[in-house]
């Protein structure tokens, strides 16, 4: 399949203290790419400097970010307008948050379309019919305030999808859903990326949603890239301790009733706490002096799996 977006080399800085650390990854048409790691990995960031919305507190130090062959690092903001919508939709945490409270959401979905609502009425039908939403006609009238928190996510799936983007980014697509609905969401996302071909960046913290959806994952930890591969690679054969670890705290229906849940003993730095090595090294079972002065690079371990450690060999 083609590349539909390549992020090479990306870091990120806030006041001089870098947030993301020579970020690297590719995803093609129709694969869906989970990056996912703890809360404050600069998971969100990186999201957000490939739609180029990032705060004005965030600068990006270097990288290059390329969609369907056209570098975007440095476009001028017209240009990215033109491009945000059409080749390059985002899906955010919070929808109700998202959507305006004081338009209908059909009318919402048709912005993206950049149509009067009349013409655009009929394709806005359809693609509500497409995400599972019934009597799409009434649908297309109400408010957000009236609409589920499941229904508004997929009113924000709609509004993502409706003018056929190449690239889709979701950022934690099913916070605070229940169970039942994040797995209709998430069937959802993969169905239409597999339909339509649409690559697609999933950000998450939640390892069992990426054993659902994602063809291949990237695990962040502290700003950079712990490892990377195919889904099933990774969770049958971790090569990091991160990522091992982060499989071990899933919960399992196997555990026993009231038994302590395995966690990661410490607390993820923050970026002026970085030293000059590897950042697990203060949490990491394996470390030793070579890791706290240097830093691991991104090795190939095999076709499509690399990972980021000086004792690899260790991880069992």
């Amino acid at each position: 399949m083609s590349t539909v977006l390549t992020v090479e080399g990306l870091s990120l800085s806030i006041a001089g203290a870098s947030v993301v650390d020579d970020v690297s990854f590719a995803v093609s048409a129709g694969e869906v790419l989970a990056l996912v790691g703890e809360s404050g990995c600069g998971k969100s960031l990186t999201a957000s400097a490939i739609m180029r919305l990032l705060p004005s507190s965030v600068r990006q130090t270097s990288g290059r970010i390329t969609l369907a062959g056209q570098e975007i690092s440095a476009l001028p903001e017209r240009a990215m307008r033109a491009l945000r919508g059409q080749q390059m939709s985002m899906i955010f945490q919070e929808p109700q948050a998202a959507l305006d409270p004081l338009s209908t959401v059909g009318k919402q979905i048709a912005e993206t379309l950049r149509l009067p609502w009349q013409q655009a009425r009929p394709t806005v039908l359809r693609m509500l019919e497409e995400v599972g939403i019934s009597d799409p006609a009434r649908r297309v009238t109400e408010y957000p305030f009236e609409l589920s928190g499941g229904m508004c996510q997929r009113i924000m799936i709609a509004s993502a999808l409706i003018s056929r983007p190449q690239l889709l980014l979701a950022d934690e697509p099913t916070t605070a859903l229940d169970v039942t609905i994040q797995a209709q969401i998430l069937d959802l996302l993969r169905r239409l990326a597999l339909e339509r071909g649409t690559a697609v960046v999933l950000i998450t913290h939640d390892m069992g949603v990426v054993a659902d959806i994602a063809d291949r994952v990237a695990v962040m930890y502290a700003g950079r890239i712990a490892e990377i591969g195919t889904t099933t690679e990774v969770f049958a054969q971790p090569r990091h301790p991160y990522t091992k670890l982060l499989l071990t705290s899933i919960p399992r229906l196997s555990d026993q009733p009231k038994s302590e849940l395995a966690v990661i003993p410490g607390l993820v730095p923050t970026p002026k706490q970085f030293g000059p090595g590897c950042r697990f090294n203060g949490r990491c079972p394996n470390a030793d002096a070579r890791c706290a002065k240097s830093v691991p690079p991104l090795e190939t371990l095999g076709t499509d799996h690399a990972t980021a450690c000086w004792w690899t060999g260790r991880v069992t």
